[in-house]
């Protein structure tokens, strides 16, 4: 049905030309049309830049028509280009300039209502840097790690092949490699997409522990410690929970899993691969604390951490409280929002399950200055970042590191079609299906991929010189300001309270976070002592 419209003005060529005995004119005409129409599609249809003009010849060219009017369109008619759902217009199109290499500058001021409440911004100073074109780097590795990882600030967050395309896999990685910097692999494990490029991965070991698994589902330490081995892999991050869908497991059924899929994450060929909805190798924050020591030493002393959503406080303080007991803390946490996005999930999970990313974040960060172990573990902020301000923002909230998921994928070409889920990708970056995964030319979405993270990068090399500072994790909750009523705004420092050091060890917390729910952590149970 793609290729209908196609089909149908090939075929009008022949019949205008018969037409053109009785009717000279519009047999003609209709011949003439059919003809260079047809010549537009099979061009469409044979050329390597645009995945969605391959998959849908012609067609295509009518979104495209329409594209070029919707900002009219929408000034006129419809909504505003900065609602969300679940990314604006101005968001998509920052990141598809930004990776197709051209300017992103705002003429004639901004759109956006800075008096408006819940307006933020962040302060710049008056006497500004002047920074090298180097990128900004965090090292990656705690008082445990002998292989410390030095990497960038940005990097791709998890996203699984099979819930991706190889060619979308492949563009990542050969992008990655191409930028210097990270890509997380996702709970699918390390495929041979992965690998083709070389670029550095962060291996992600979820609940269904693929690609180091025995055959009934349990972690596998032989098979860990082999591919963890593996140079390209550069740090291990245990996948607790993530943002779309925290708590929730996952099946992918047997039709769908592929040869490919089956190699990378150890599973048969056609049988339904089933993600629990809980780790089998731990079921306490100490028992926790112990499979990163184990995972650490396997993986001969590389960098080891842990992912999660924050949902009950007192689990997380649990957590912590076992880090500061056991001695054992992971190189690095990654705090996902509830904002964050799946390939699919249950619509009640997505809109009201997990804290979004400002205060799960700001409850990681203040838990471990509060602990005094904050300088031990980097922390790392997922879910909607999409600009450098996104990352300023996260920076000043208590981040050491970003990873971004869907930016990359707009990277690749994602247009939002949210079809994600139906294996019908209209640009091949969520779909097995090789005819519309092929679109998906890898050499030109690379490039698009590294030229994302580098135009990102200078954007907040520029925002880290206007303030005054020589690396984004000098930002601190004072330069970042949020307008809370129409007279009157704060800067995050003043809004929210903030731990100092030896707080908690003190007990001299004053936050109603850690005032209400730490003493029902216990580090022996994620069960609440209350």
């Amino acid at each position: 049905m793609r290729y209908l419209p196609l089909a149908v003005v090939v075929l009008l060529v022949p019949f205008g030309l018969l037409l053109a005995g009785p009717a000279p004119f519009w047999g003609g005409a209709i011949s003439a049309i059919a003809f260079l129409l047809s010549l537009l599609g099979l061009n469409d249809l044979f050329q390597n830049k645009s995945a969605v003009l391959k998959n849908y010849p012609l067609v295509a060219r009518l979104r495209f028509l329409f594209e070029h009017f919707r900002p009219e369109i929408r000034q006129y008619f419809l909504e505003s280009d900065h609602e969300e759902t679940p990314f604006s217009r101005e968001q998509r199109a920052l990141v598809y300039r930004r990776a197709k290499g051209m300017e992103g500058l705002r003429p004639f001021g901004t759109l956006r209502n800075v008096n408006e409440v819940g307006h933020e911004w962040i302060n710049h100073s008056m006497m500004p840097q002047h920074l090298p074109a180097d990128p900004f780097t965090v090292t990656f590795g705690g008082p445990g790690c002998t292989k410390p990882y030095k990497g960038s600030v940005l990097n791709i967050s998890g996203m699984s092949y099979g819930a991706l395309s190889p060619n979308a896999i492949e563009a990542l990685n050969g992008g990655a490699k191409m930028g210097d910097f990270a890509h997380t692999t996702g709970e699918g494990s390390i495929s041979k997409f992965h690998r083709k490029h070389g670029g550095d991965l962060i291996w992600q070991i979820g609940s269904g522990y693929f690609g180091c698994r025995t055959a009934d589902g349990q972690f596998d330490p032989e098979k860990f410690a082999t591919t963890s081995a593996e140079d390209q892999v550069k740090m291990i991050e245990i996948k607790l929970s993530q943002g779309a869908k925290p708590g929730h497991g996952g099946i992918l059924l047997g039709a769908k899993v592929t040869e490919e899929i089956a190699e990378a994450r150890g599973i048969e060929v056609g049988v339904d691969c089933i993600s629990p909805s809980s780790h089998s190798a731990f079921s306490t924050p100490l028992e926790l604390c112990a499979f990163i020591q184990e995972l650490r030493t396997l993986s001969d002393g590389k960098p080891v951490g842990i992912k999660m959503c924050v949902g009950h406080p007192w689990e997380w303080f649990a957590i912590a409280k076992a880090i500061k007991e056991s001695g054992i803390s992971p190189d690095f946490i990654t705090v996902d929002g509830a904002e964050g996005g799946t390939g699919a999930a249950p619509v009640e999970f997505a809109d009201h399950k997990g804290a979004p990313l400002r205060e799960g974040l700001m409850l990681v960060h203040n838990t471990l200055v509060g602990l005094g172990i904050r300088d031990q573990i980097k922390v790392i902020a997922s879910g909607k970042l999409i600009s450098a301000f996104d990352m300023c923002r996260v920076f000043a909230l208590g981040a050491d590191g970003c990873n971004v998921a869907r930016g990359f994928m707009f990277a690749l070409g994602c247009i939002q079609a949210q079809a994600c889920h139906t294996g019908k990708c209209p640009t091949g970056v969520t779909t097995q299906d090789p005819g519309r995964y092929k679109a998906l030319v890898v050499e030109d979405k690379s490039t698009r991929v590294a030229n994302f993270h580098k135009n990102t990068m200078t954007a907040l090399r520029e925002a880290v010189e206007s303030s005054g500072l020589s690396h984004p994790s000098e930002f601190t909750p004072h330069h970042l300001m949020i307008r809370i009523s129409s007279r009157e705004a704060r800067s995050a420092a003043s809004q929210y309270l903030w731990l100092e050091s030896g707080d908690l060890e003190a007990n001299d917390a004053v936050h109603p976070a850690f005032a209400k729910y730490w003493d029902h952590a216990q580090t022996g149970s994620f069960v609440s002592a209350a």
